[in-house]
């Protein structure tokens, strides 16, 4: 059937259509005419309005029978043929579309093995606001009618779980030959796009999701038809588009992998024998809970306490972020490899790891432009307070669930996959408890602060999102708590629980306007370590100095772009309430913000500084923002703007981390002559004992297989004597003050026999085997207390001084 010629001559003419018909065909002389028959049918039965003009376009990809020959004798202008090269479906596919002129492309395979009537429920789509429509057979209300061989539908089905896993989120069925596009949209996709072969398909929708344009998945009738040119090597050739099309991704992630080797770049060749040298004592601490842990689970034990040190009482490990969640599964390498091993894969591969997963939510959330998501998720993973935490604290480094949690909450605002969402959201959420419970708190703290900021921004889409977030995270809730609810009950009311720790009012506890805008003490550029110390509590707790040129880049940005963005009102509030916050209870004498937090249950244990932490992925959205703003042609406007970028950021590329060689362990523990002095339910006792300040017998007691158990430490734990007040380390025996006293003094303190007396009683409730004094500073001094103490000089065994019990 044929148009009147007067209708032609209005349907060809140099101006648009209602609707462009794009049929890539090779070799199908068999199938094609059948097809086009179809078509026009269809769209001359259902196109008589004003206006509704259409057009089909054949795009003869090489063909080598009378498929153009087929087109060509329709006669037709409205039906028209393109030339291809041979090149495969995705060079066909972009010829076709560039020689559009529809308002909407429809693109159907040559088989037509979605009837043409089914078009009517990807308008209805389109209609509704949403910028492609997606022919499904895998969500609920596709019918098939002739199945495909169960092979090939088996590799379709994994085919689309591995699309969804890498490139395309949230669509089950990619490649139905059955979509439509908006046309401008759809021209200047296939336009951006670079693939030849089948995963043309994963490219364009994935350029829409980038973009923001919302695509509906419908569900259509589909029948296999013989003759399908998919062959089995185009399954490879598949994998490797797909491969091709993650090839910037893959490349910022491993940019990512090697700044943060590069960070670590002083130890993570020689973990074992490097010490991180600004970590304080934190390194012997975490590797300690990454061996015991080991431990526990090697032998069936408990991972959750341990009484190897803090001995009689022991250490709650639940409430001392011993991070389960990487130093249980990571058991075996432990094991094989040795804590020192484990703890620097998981820092270093832990950084790199969550800068990707900032930098997969701010391309996918704010900008498809890849470097502007880059630089943003950079200043998100690599900020000044994560480079302080990075001296071996990993529980605020290993962050990659963070950026997953915040995309899963925005999922349940649209509410589409409530159900679905909440449950991943809430299974999450408990993984990341067992990460590290107050970066969940501070992350929820901030998701907060910027719910409230959007909700004064956008209230009408804040309105609209607030049923469906509700629900989904009651159902997030209800999936989390089962799975929390023993460890949760273990770290408030087990052995060794305590109710909170306060860090007083020291410098640093809160940070000050200074501390915000002064230059980072490991800034490559601008670093000032006396400024910086002065202003915080040590070097592993350096939770703001942004610096003033990212201070003033993120206001600027927030001026220029307050209009355009509303997003970016959202993400400064965010910003100024976190600074606020993390300057404590008290601001310049008046009550701050944080007075109204403080003392609440889980934030009573909160340093309040580690708020501004909040800052840096804040930050990192604003100037990938930036990056990503279109600039006008002038040159002064087109490059202003990355020059202020580059310049206040600058000042912010840390300075590889400190490391030392690290102290030898004495052979006494290494070769195992410990064992013929510590007896079974005894302690073998270190001189002066294990603290917050000087914990290197931890690193003896791992280097010894955790062979023996001993007093002191460095944990967190409670008072005792009933006080459950929080404290680092355990309080002080008379032995243990005495000895610590002696060895930060090197003054022999007198002994005499109620010293004797009150060390005698200590031992007996220590069960001490033996007592073990390492080369350190004033040795000699700790070496002639313990003789009088004791009442008999030590003996001089395998490198270290020992004094057997048992005598």
């Amino acid at each position: 059937m044929t148009a009147p010629a007067a209708d032609r001559e209005t349907e060809t003419g140099t101006g648009t259509v209602e609707l462009s018909v794009v049929v890539p065909a090779r070799d199908e002389e068999r199938r094609l005419g059948p097809t086009l028959d179809a078509l026009v049918d269809h769209l001359e039965q259902n196109r008589h309005d004003a206006g509704a003009g259409w057009e089909i376009v054949v795009v003869d990809d090489g063909s080598t029978d009378a498929t153009a020959d087929l087109v060509a004798a329709r006669r037709d202008p409205r039906v028209r043929a393109v030339t291809g090269e041979g090149r495969g479906k995705g060079h066909a596919l972009r010829l076709g579309v560039a020689a559009t002129r529809g308002r909407r492309i429809l693109m159907t395979d040559a088989d037509l093995a979605t009837p043409v009537a089914e078009l009517a429920r990807l308008e209805r789509a389109l209609a509704e606001g949403h910028a492609a429509a997606v022919g499904s057979r895998a969500v609920p209300g596709a019918t098939l009618g002739d199945r495909q061989h169960r092979a090939r539908e088996l590799l379709g089905k994994t085919g689309n779980l591995l699309i969804r896993a890498t490139a395309v989120r949230g669509i089950r069925d990619t490649q139905c030959g059955f979509k439509l596009f908006d046309g401008d949209k759809a021209r200047a996709a296939f336009a951006a796009s670079r693939l030849d072969g089948w995963a043309i398909d994963v490219e364009v929708l994935r350029h829409f999701q980038r973009a923001a344009w919302p695509v509906a998945e419908v569900p259509v009738h589909w029948s296999h038809r013989p003759g399908s040119k998919v062959r089995p090597p185009d399954y490879l050739r598949f994998l490797r588009d797909l491969a091709r099309l993650r090839r910037v991704d893959l490349l910022a992630a491993l940019l990512f992998l090697a700044f943060s080797a590069a960070l670590y770049s002083g130890r993570v060749l020689d973990p074992a024998h490097r010490y991180l040298t600004d970590s304080l004592q934190d390194q012997n601490q975490w590797e300690w809970f990454f061996a015991v842990t080991a431990d526990n689970v090697a032998h069936l034990r408990n991972p959750l306490f341990s009484d190897l040190q803090g001995f009689p009482d022991g250490v709650n490990l639940m409430a001392n972020t011993a991070m389960p969640g990487l130093s249980v599964p990571l058991t075996p390498v432990t094991l094989l490899c040795g804590p020192a091993v484990t703890l620097s894969l998981v820092m270093t591969l832990g950084l790199a790891a969550t800068a990707t997963a900032w930098y997969r939510l701010i391309a996918h959330r704010l900008t498809p432009h890849r470097g502007a998501a880059f630089a943003g998720a950079a200043l998100a993973a690599f900020a000044p307070p994560f480079v302080s935490h990075a001296n071996a604290h990993p529980n605020f480094v290993v962050l990659f669930m963070i950026p997953l949690i915040v995309d899963r909450a925005l999922r349940l605002c649209t509410g589409t996959r409530t159900g679905r969402d909440a449950v991943v959201l809430g299974l999450m959420a408990a993984y990341q408890f067992f990460l590290g419970e107050e970066p969940l708190l501070l992350a929820a703290l901030g998701m907060l602060l910027f719910a409230l900021s959007y909700t004064a921004v956008r209230p009408s889409e804040a309105a609209t999102a607030v049923r469906p977030l509700l629900r989904g995270l009651a159902i997030a809730a209800a999936v989390a708590l089962p799975l929390v609810v023993y460890p949760l009950a273990w770290q408030f009311s087990g052995p060794q629980s305590y109710d909170g720790i306060d860090h007083g009012t020291a410098p640093g506890t809160a940070n000050s306007l200074r501390a915000l805008l002064t230059f980072a003490e490991r800034s490559l550029l601008a670093g000032d370590t006396e400024a910086t110390r002065a202003l915080s509590l040590n070097a592993t707790e350096q939770n703001a100095f942004y610096g003033w040129p990212l201070a003033l880049l993120a206001l600027a940005i927030t001026v220029l772009l307050w209009r355009r963005r509303p997003v970016v009102r959202a993400l400064a509030a965010t910003v100024l309430a976190a600074a606020v916050l993390s300057m404590g209870p008290r601001i310049g004498g008046a009550p701050g913000p944080w007075a109204l937090l403080d003392g609440l249950p889980l934030f009573e244990s909160v340093i309040e500084s580690r708020v501004a932490m909040i800052c840096a992925p804040a930050l990192g959205m604003l100037v990938a923002l930036a990056i990503a703003e279109p600039r006008g042609p002038r040159p002064v406007v087109r490059y202003a703007g990355p020059a202020a970028v580059a310049l206040a950021l600058l000042p912010l590329l840390p300075a590889p981390l400190r490391s030392e060689p690290r102290a030898e362990v004495p052979a006494f523990f290494t070769d195992g002559t410990w064992k013929a002095y510590v007896r079974d339910g005894e302690t073998l006792v270190p001189v002066p004992l294990a603290e917050p300040g000087a914990a290197e017998a931890l690193h003896w007691q791992t280097a010894a297989g955790l062979g023996f158990r001993m007093p002191g430490g460095y944990f967190n734990g409670p008072y005792g004597d009933g006080d459950r007040t929080g404290v680092y380390g355990v309080p002080l025996r008379f032995t243990a003050s005495l000895l610590q006293d002696t060895r930060f003094t090197g003054v022999a303190p007198v002994i005499d026999t109620a010293a004797r007396e009150a060390a005698a009683q200590d031992l007996a409730y220590w069960r001490a085997g033996a007592l073990v004094l390492a080369p350190q500073p004033h040795a000699d001094v700790l070496r002639e207390t313990v003789d009088k103490l004791v009442g008999r000089p030590g003996r001089r065994v395998d490198g270290v001084w020992v004094w057997d019990l048992h005598d």
